[in-house]
């Protein structure tokens, strides 16, 4: 597990005043800018006026849910006045029961930058000294590790969320130069105090949906790096097979106008070179699904993509824990925003989007290694001389990886959301699974990269097996050099781990979605 970031960028992200888009999420996830608070002074004085409404009522002796009273079930404990502040503590202390394997530090760093963005809209009758501190621990890398499970997504993400509180009190664990180590090290090293978290401020950071709506972010930008892999590799096994360059033909999709799938045809019909794929055309007049209905497969997900960055950034630029506090009307406003509905069914039907794309690919795969489908190519892709041929089996294991990753992605489909149970002495009687359909996704997705990476592979070696690597559109040959510098072609059989598993890893920058990189490869390779 990556433990080091180092944060270099000169580039400063303000939360608080506008929108966050989940390339900010990301960009901060992967410290390529650092975090600043609005210096407005109208800003200030509504996260100061959220925090002195709470006072004012404490001081009238108010009832606040989880300020004066007990958490959940337990809202009609009274807690006196005297004991008010104990129990932000008492609440990140108890939820410290989070187990499975820790977020990555690129995935807390981004439930971190989530969870400021909602504290920072001014509602949640936080002090500016909390969101500073957050601020700080982005900056210093200073990140708390987090459990990955243990949230069934209402009332938000409790229990993984108490982790950023506990560091801010002091307690449990965190990501620093390349360790994990107790918060209270770091604190001392830096000279720097706990937090005495206010009440309601332990309910503020950890009632809500910052972990699933993080994962959602990395998901989604993770998801279009599949999908624009999956279009190049399609074209180029358009070519290696022998394949059909009409069945992308503009007038034909004008007929079905799903844009996006429409985009990903313009794109197949834009890469692909249509001379020489007319002059190595197979005799076949309709071509297998698997190439045919590529931009069908893909489309799904690039027409989605506006529904789900709507559901997700809506998430994330709400105030979504519980209750809130209307700094401006001076009210508390008892709801349940916690709940993380639109992310469970965002992320739910993101995993069949990505699971189809892998399937797409493994189908692809079945053709190119077999040589009763595969137009002349030699069995498997081996790259063997006649006289080695008989020792050597080129892609054939890296098949049937594939087809379990496809299986295994396949089986994670099934909704989580749809399986919401009665918790809580039942107050939380009905919750989102939120956080574990973003689990979910996640693990799909880590499915269908490795089976992008294999694709990548094999679909190269394919067009250099057939000779026609020079004769590829720019963007087909830009792919095929991003490839190459993690592949050498497979002559003589060895083992692929490595080679297939450093292709993964670069997935994790976002290249070949990346429209900048992409256009500077095409020039590169235009001449």
């Amino acid at each position: 597990m990556n433990t080091t970031l180092n944060i270099t960028q000169p580039q400063t992200l303000t939360v608080g005043l506008e929108p966050l888009s989940i390339e900010d999420v990301v960009r901060v996830a992967q410290a390529k800018c650092r975090v600043a608070l609005p210096e407005q002074q109208d800003w200030r004085d509504l996260i100061q006026k959220g925090a002195d409404f709470l006072d004012t009522l404490l001081q009238e002796e108010g009832v606040i849910y989880g300020v004066t009273t007990g958490y959940g079930d337990s809202c009609l404990v009274e807690v006196p006045t005297h004991q008010v502040h104990e129990l932000p503590l008492q609440l990140s202390r108890f939820h410290g029961c989070g187990l499975g394997q820790n977020l990555d530090l690129v995935t807390a760093r981004a439930v971190v930058i989530t969870r400021l963005c909602s504290l920072a809209r001014g509602y949640s009758g936080v002090s500016l000294a909390l969101l500073e501190r957050l601020v700080w621990l982005l900056n210093e890398n200073v990140i708390p590790v987090i459990p990955s499970e243990g949230s069934v997504g209402a009332s938000g993400d409790l229990t993984p969320l108490s982790y950023i509180a506990g560091v801010l009190v002091g307690e449990r664990e965190v990501y620093y130069q390349g360790k994990i180590i107790p918060v209270q090290q770091v604190y001392q090293q830096k000279a720097i105090q706990p937090l005495t978290l206010r009440p309601k401020e332990g309910l503020a950071l950890m009632n809500g949906t910052a972990v699933m709506t993080a994962i959602a972010c990395l998901n989604y930008k993770r998801a279009e790096q599949i999908a624009q892999t999956a279009t190049l590799v399609t074209a180029i096994n358009v070519l290696a097979l022998e394949g059909n360059p009409t069945h992308f033909d503009e007038v034909l999709f004008a007929q079905k106008p799903h844009t996006g799938q429409q985009k990903i045809a313009a794109q197949l019909r834009d890469w692909l070179n249509s001379e020489v794929q007319t002059a190595h055309q197979s005799p076949r007049l309709q071509d297998r699904y698997s190439l045919r209905c590529a931009p069908h497969v893909i489309g799904v997900f690039e027409d989605s993509k506006v529904w789900l960055r709507q559901f997700i950034e809506n998430e994330l630029n709400s105030s979504n824990d519980n209750p809130l506090i209307d700094p401006v009307n001076l009210r508390v406003l008892h709801g349940g925003h916690f709940y993380g509905g639109h992310i469970a069914q965002a992320m739910d039907s993101l995993k069949i989007m990505i699971a189809n794309i892998a399937d797409l690919m493994d189908r692809q795969l079945a053709q190119l290694v077999d040589h009763k489908m595969n137009h002349g190519l030699p069995r498997n892709l081996t790259g063997a001389t006649a006289e080695r041929l008989p020792l050597n089996h080129g892609f054939k294991a890296v098949q049937i990886g594939v087809s379990a990753w496809t299986a295994e992605a396949l089986k994670q489909t099934l909704s989580a959301s749809i399986f919401s149970r009665s918790t809580e002495c039942h107050n939380q009687d009905k919750v989102s699974m939120g956080t574990i359909a973003a689990r979910d996704a996640t693990r799909i997705i880590v499915l269908t990269e490795q089976v992008m990476a294999a694709l990548c592979c094999a679909s190269i070696q394919a067009i250099h097996l057939k000779q026609l690597a020079q004769q590829l559109s720019p963007t087909l040959r830009a792919f095929s050099a991003w490839t190459l510098h993690s592949l050498a072609l497979v002559i003589e059989d060895r083992p692929l781990q490595t080679e297939l598993q450093q292709i993964v890893d670069r997935f994790a920058h976002f290249e070949l979605s990346n429209a900048d990189w992409m256009q500077q490869q095409e020039q590169l390779y235009a001449g």
